[in-house]
């Protein structure tokens, strides 16, 4: 069979991807594609594959069959799910944050302000916060001048009011870096609003599509319940205001649209 070429402006594009660990099917015919400037969520049950697709994304975990085309020299900012430093570890927030990048001091504390992380360079990194230290490997990500950020449940342990400043945050981010933004994501009420492909996955791709255009597929609706799915799929909102990283709320005076 003749394979198909990759779109010409195509990021990353995966062709009938599957994927075999220890006699386990984890993904199956998967075949998506990510563009420029674009937000695209991959949601799912547990299980369902999608920190496996990442890395197969990004060239940590080959294959078992199919195609991965990434764009040659696409330089890729990484925030995983999980990332366990010893507390024995004598580390810095400046040296952690350095090591992606030989960033200068000064450019690294713009990038912890970028993100809204408030704390001093030569504070150690496992004094931090769970939410602090999701920023810092955000700030990470981005001194390296992403062309496409790639997120593992980036929210997790932030409350609500954290999660959707997350990922107001993430939007405005991929605004500012002209770069596109892949993530994994459990929150539909906050990511159906901010994203522009959702790709629901389970082992196999179930769907795919503009968060209105999914939100009345079937096996959507089977995997997260009628009534979750219609009340999050078509979740849309704005502010008339915004809060800052020490949590004080500013009015937006563009903003008209709450009279």
């Amino acid at each position: 069979m003749t394979e198909k070429a990759p779109q010409k402006e195509a990021l990353i594009q995966l062709e009938n991807i599957s994927l075999e660990l220890q006699g386990k099917q984890i993904l199956k015919s998967v075949t998506m594609t990510v563009l420029p400037q674009q937000i695209v969520t991959l949601i799912g049950p547990n299980g369902a594959g999608k920190t496996s697709l990442l890395k197969v994304m990004l060239g940590l975990l080959p294959a078992s069959k199919g195609t991965v085309f990434r764009q040659p020299g696409m330089v890729v900012g990484y925030v995983p799910q999980r990332l366990h430093i010893p507390q024995t570890m004598p580390l810095t927030v400046a040296v952690f944050a350095g090591m992606a990048s030989k960033a200068s001091q000064q450019t690294i504390q713009d990038s912890l302000h970028e993100v809204g992380l408030s704390v001093p360079l030569d504070q150690s990194v496992q004094s931090l916060s769970g939410g602090e230290f999701q920023r810092l490997l955000l700030a990470r990500a981005l001194l390296r001048r992403p062309q496409i950020l790639v997120l593992d449940e980036p929210a997790q342990g932030l409350d609500f009011t954290g999660e959707a400043e997350f990922y107001h945050l993430i939007a405005s981010l991929r605004e500012r870096y002209h770069c596109a933004v892949v993530m994994v994501s459990h929150d539909l009420h906050l990511v159906m609003a901010a994203t522009d492909q959702v790709v629901c996955l389970n082992t196999h791709v179930c769907c795919q599509g503009r968060p209105e255009s999914i939100s009345q597929d079937p096996e959507y609706l089977q995997l997260f319940g009628q009534g979750l799915a219609k009340e999050f799929a078509v979740y849309h909102h704005e502010h008339d205001h915004h809060h800052t990283a020490d949590g004080r709320i500013v009015c937006d005076p563009e903003d008209h649209s709450h009279g």
